[in-house]
């Protein structure tokens, strides 16, 4: 029980770091797409979420390499949620394939 106490902290800092991450990506490009500059945007931003993601790993890890390596468990599971979560709607299940136009 003692060492679950130790290393739930690291993988739920993970999480948290991995959202900010993903979730600031996904934000960025709804928000560079439209913009009149873009380059703004992604560039600012790659460099913000770097620098939050690297000293967060940093300061979670510290010298305990079980530590980062439960941070990047978290990180990469939040990856996945946060695609999860900002997936495009399904299409319908029942449309078929796409119709082809060959020529007779």
């Amino acid at each position: 029980m003692n060492e679950f106490l130790f290393l739930a902290p690291p993988l739920v800092a993970g999480l948290l770091i991995g959202a900010f991450f993903f979730g600031g990506l996904w934000w960025t490009v709804i928000r560079g797409v439209s913009s009149q500059r873009p380059a703004r945007w992604f560039v600012g931003s790659m460099v913000l979420r770097m620098n939050i993601t690297l000293v967060g790993f940093y300061f979670v890890g510290g010298e305990n390499w079980e530590r980062w390596l439960l941070c990047l468990l978290g990180f990469v599971l939040a990856r996945l949620v946060v695609k999860w979560l900002t997936r495009s709607p399904v299409e319908h299940h029942n449309s078929g394939p796409p119709e082809t136009s060959y020529a007779p």
